[in-house]
C-alpha cells in the first residue's frame, strides 16, 4: 500500500511531538520511566494540514474541520506543582504534574464538558492499551495530595479532557474504541510534561529552594519564560508569599493528539491567573515525619 507524503509527515510530526525540544529544554535528567518516544496516537485521528492555523487564531475551525483545530479552549496549560513533601519514590528537586487544561484563549474556561465521554477507570484504561510504563510515570509525576493518585488522574480527565473538541469520538471514525481519548489525553500531557524542567531551569538562574531566603518574583517569572518560550504563570501559597504551581502556556496547531505545542506569547485578557506576592520563597521539601 502507497504511503503519502502527508501521512509520513504527520507520524514524524507525532514523533517529534514525544520527545523534548530544542530551545525549550529536558527533562532527561528526571529519574522515573521514559515515555515511548515514538507512541503514535491509538487514533487514526485524522492527517491534518501543515499549514493550519494555531488555535485562538481563527474564531471558527478550519473549514468547519472541528477536529484539526482545538477549539473554542485553544491555550493549553500544562500545570506543575512544588510540593511541600517528598513523596514515595520522588526526589527533593521533583516538580509534579498538576494537569493540562484548555482555556478559553482569554483566561476563561469550560469544565466538565460532553465533548468526549467521562471515564472513572483511568488506571484500567491505560493498561489495556499497554501503557504500563505511562501509569508507572504518573505514579511517581503526576501525584494527588488527597487519596489514590488515579482519584486526581480521574478529575482532570473528566473536568478538562471532555473540554478538548479533538478527543471527541467523532474525531477518531470508525476505528474508535472505547478509552482511546484516554490514552491520547495523558498520554500529550505526560511527554509534554517531560520537556519542563522546571527545578533546573530555575536553578540555572541561581534560584533554588532555601528555607528563608525570599526572590524577587519577576527573576523566577522571567527565569521560566526564558526557559519555556512563552508565558508562565505562577501561583503561590501561605501570605501568598510561597511558591506553589507553574503554569505553561501553549497554543496548539493541529489536534491534541497529533499537534504541535506552540509556546504562547500572551495570556489574553483575563489569563494573568498569578496570586503571587512580588517577593516569594521557595521552600526546600521536607521528608514524611520532618516539621
Amino acid at each position: 500500500m502507497a504511503i503519502s507524503l502527508r501521512e509520513i509527515a504527520s507520524y514524524l510530526g507525532q514523533f517529534l511531538s514525544q520527545i523534548p525540544l530544542p530551545g525549550i529544554g529536558s527533562t532527561s535528567c528526571l529519574p522515573g520511566d521514559i515515555i515511548n518516544p515514538s507512541y503514535e496516537a491509538l487514533s487514526g485521528a485524522p492527517s491534518c494540514p501543515l499549514d493550519g492555523p494555531m488555535s485562538c487564531h481563527n474564531s471558527t475551525p478550519v473549514a468547519g474541520d472541528s477536529c484539526c483545530f482545538v477549539y473554542p479552549g485553544g491555550r493549553m496549560l500544562l500545570t506543575q506543582f512544588w510540593d511541600q513533601h517528598v513523596h514515595a519514590g520522588g526526589a527533593e528537586e521533583g516538580w509534579t504534574l498538576h494537569g493540562l487544561w484548555p482555556d478559553l484563549c482569554d483566561g476563561t474556561y469550560d469544565q466538565f464538558c460532553h465533548m468526549t465521554p467521562q471515564y472513572r477507570n483511568i488506571t484500567e484504561v491505560l493498561e489495556h492499551y499497554g501503557h504500563h510504563d505511562l501509569v508507572r510515570f504518573m505514579n511517581r509525576y503526576w501525584l494527588s495530595d488527597y487519596g489514590p493518585n488515579s482519584n486526581l488522574w480521574e478529575h482532570e480527565f473528566n473536568k478538562h479532557a471532555t473540554c478538548i473538541n479533538t478527543l471527541a469520538p467523532k474525531c477518531y471514525g470508525s476505528s474508535h474504541q472505547p478509552g482511546m481519548e484516554v490514552v491520547d489525553y495523558f498520554v500529550r500531557a505526560a511527554a509534554l510534561f517531560r520537556t519542563l524542567d522546571t527545578y533546573h531551569a530555575l536553578e540555572k538562574s541561581g534560584i533554588v529552594p532555601h528555607p528563608r531566603k525570599h526572590y524577587p518574583l519577576a527573576d523566577v517569572q522571567k527565569a521560566l519564560e526564558e526557559y519555556s518560550g512563552g508565558k508562565v504563570v505562577l501561583r503561590c501559597g501561605g501570605r501568598r508569599d510561597v511558591l506553589h504551581e507553574a503554569w505553561y502556556h501553549y497554543f496548539i496547531k493541529g489536534s491534541l493528539q497529533t499537534g504541535e505545542f506552540i509556546p504562547a506569547k500572551d495570556l489574553g485578557k483575563n489569563g494573568d491567573a498569578g496570586n503571587c506576592a512580588p517577593w516569594i520563597k521557595y521552600l526546600p521539601k521536607r521528608r514524611k515525619g520532618e516539621l
